[in-house]
């Protein structure tokens, strides 16, 4: 099957290394453009250009998809389908009409729960026992199109979202090539999502990773989980602000935000209690919390901002 791929990070990966060895014409290769990184701001291309790039496959990166450019490759290219994985822009209607087979998503949950672009994430800051990986045919709305296959997956009490993404990025892989298979033998369903159950999963943004300790214990760890590893959760001690990358939920009770006493960083929540076993002050490194307390006795026994 000749496919034109469209893919920018990590999660795409494993998706695109499958479709070559799955032996498929690989026409063209769309993904962001290169972006600064790292102290020095140097241009680093994406995850999905290098992986391209290894295999000589042409590599298109456009500033925009609706100036026109970019309806022309789709042309010349002439692919019976595309495949988007975590491209990063919404396809406009006449790109997705020039693939005769159309254009195939793989989304990072269950649908129609988590339509956006943090479907992985909010499953775990929401503490969910379940998430999954969705193909779907691309339509205009936001990951509205019908679904072709899905597959789910337990989350780990303790999973963080890097976890889940890594593990759903290999799934994904598997799944789409399964559904390549069933769209090519004719065979593939069409199943149209129940708009009533949507639920969206927006951008995280930074702001967002502030803990709030009158919640729950299971809350407070799940939004750990769901940050790692960006945002990444903070909160202060001694006035003095840490990122949080990991915990568990523990044994304890006291006011909201008190550390209470015994071994290790234990903070009361609003129900219960959640012990920081991970974290990274400001200028630090990332470091047990254990380590962090030798070298930084608490003088005030409260966590928060």
């Amino acid at each position: 099957m000749r496919l034109l791929f469209m893919g920018t990070p990590e999660f795409a990966v494993p998706c695109l290394a499958r479709l070559i060895a799955d032996g498929h014409e690989i026409t063209g290769v769309f993904t962001q453009p290169d972006k600064p990184k790292g102290r020095g701001h140097k241009l680093a291309p994406p995850p999905v250009k290098e992986l391209a790039l290894q295999h000589n496959l042409t590599v298109y990166q456009p500033e925009k998809l609706r100036d026109g450019k970019a309806l022309e490759i789709f042309h010349a290219l002439k692919p019976d389908l595309a495949v988007v994985v975590a491209y990063g822009r919404i396809l406009p209607k006449e790109l997705l009409e020039v693939p005769p087979l159309g254009c195939v998503n793989v989304h990072g949950s269950l649908l129609p729960k988590y339509r956006g672009a943090a479907p992985i994430q909010w499953s775990v800051l929401n503490g969910d026992p379940v998430g999954g990986i969705t193909t779907m045919y691309m339509a205009e709305g936001l990951d509205s199109g019908d679904m072709i296959l899905q597959e789910k997956t337990p989350i780990g009490e303790n999973e963080t979202s890097g976890e889940l993404y890594e593990r759903l990025s290999q799934m994904g892989a598997s799944l789409l090539s399964e559904t390549l298979k069933q769209i090519a033998s004719g065979i593939a369903l069409r199943i149209p999502q129940e708009e009533s159950q949507a639920t969206l999963a927006p951008m995280l943004e930074k702001p967002m990773g502030q803990l709030d300790f009158s919640k729950p214990a299971f809350a407070v760890h799940k939004w750990i989980c769901g940050m790692n590893p960006w945002p990444a959760a903070f909160t202060a001690l001694d006035g003095m602000p840490v990122k949080v990358y990991r915990s568990r939920i523990a044994q304890g009770e006291g006011e909201p935000g008190t550390i209470l006493p015994g071994k290790g960083l234990t903070v009361a929540c609003g129900q219960g209690a959640v012990e920081l076993l991970e974290i990274q002050a400001q200028g630090g490194k990332r470091m047990a919390a254990a380590d962090y307390l030798r070298g930084h006795p608490l003088q005030t026994p409260k966590a928060g901002i």
